[in-house]
């Protein structure tokens, strides 16, 4: 679907809260947008409905290319609950689209870690957390743990902070601050 300034809001962030919406934004002129345009149409239509496809002509638009941070075109950005949970720019493989697409279809990465966490019974605190919808409370555990972990736990406890932040998004404010506090606490 072409989406605009005016469709947007309904478009692409109401309908991400019901499933994932992947926009294209592309102009006419643009060599590399019109090679990925039909990669990225097939690629969701073997996706039977499990993912949207939106299309913003940047020229049209400049408002959403300010608005999202477009500054080089095809630009494919996936909304998921409202929010920018993954991109790309520049036109990709086949290979590489599906991937991009299957790896927003996964399930989130702190549904796995909960489940693992759960299987071997370690870190209830944190699982906790997470299942009541508190992810700074399991970052601050998590963080209050590595200094006093072995290389190998730091590592493990590590990722698991970072998938949090995954499922967040890169530019949530408690991925923005707790990614220092991680940091300050590694090194």
């Amino acid at each position: 679907m072409d989406v605009t300034e005016a469709s947007f809001e309904s478009d692409v962030i109401e309908r991400s809260h019901e499933r994932p919406v992947v926009v294209d934004f592309w102009a006419a002129w643009c060599g590399p947008c019109r090679a990925l345009t039909p990669v990225l149409e097939a690629q969701i239509a073997e996706r039977d409905g499990a993912v949207e496809l939106a299309k913003v002509d940047v020229d049209a638009n400049p408002g959403l290319s300010a608005t999202f941070r477009v500054q080089g075109i095809p630009a494919v950005k996936a909304f998921k609950a409202g929010k920018v949970v993954s991109e790309f720019v520049g036109a990709k493989s086949p290979v590489a689209v599906a991937s991009f697409l299957d790896e927003l279809l996964a399930p989130p990465r702190v549904t796995v870690v909960v489940e693992s966490l759960r299987e071997s019974g370690e870190l209830p605190e944190v699982v906790g957390a997470l299942e009541a919808g508190d992810p700074e409370g399991a970052l601050d555990l998590l963080i209050a743990e590595i200094p006093e972990a072995s290389p190998e736990r730091r590592d493990w406890l590590r990722e698991l902070a970072l998938a949090i932040f995954h499922d967040l998004g890169h530019d949530d404010p408690v991925t923005i601050a707790y990614r220092r506090r991680l940091a300050t606490a590694l090194y």
